[in-house]
């Protein structure tokens, strides 16, 4: 017999309505999935660690992550749609940056989190 499932079909109904009460809507729960399947990739990951660091522009992106600048900057766009990226212009430059702390924070986490393991 499995260990995974309960041996007998009993369902505290109190506390399931409780916790329902609690759980996100469902926009933010697929907003939320979305957010994870951008992050589901290493190029990207990657290049959020770069602008963890601090602002880079597609170049140095390029360099660090030694992946083409095409390549860069459309893992830049798919960032940035995603609402985890944002860029300046400055002249002819492009230079990017995590969008806010939130960011910064749930990279941080996920690091700790692999790491840890």
């Amino acid at each position: 017999m499995s260990t995974d499932i309960c041996q007998i079909d009993f369902v505290n109904e109190k506390e399931v309505a409780r916790i329902r009460a609690e759980l996100p809507g469902e926009g933010i729960l697929f907003g939320l999935a979305d957010t994870f399947k951008v992050l589901g990739d290493p190029t990207r990951l990657r290049i959020l660690c770069a602008l963890a660091a601090g602002e880079l522009c597609v170049c140095d992106l390029a360099a660090l992550t030694e992946v083409s600048s095409s390549a860069v900057s459309h893992q830049l766009r798919l960032l940035r749609a995603a609402g985890l990226a944002q860029c300046r212009r400055e002249g002819k430059m492009a230079y990017y940056t995590l969008r806010d702390g939130h960011v910064r924070t749930l990279l941080a986490k996920g690091l700790r989190l692999e790491e840890e393991r």
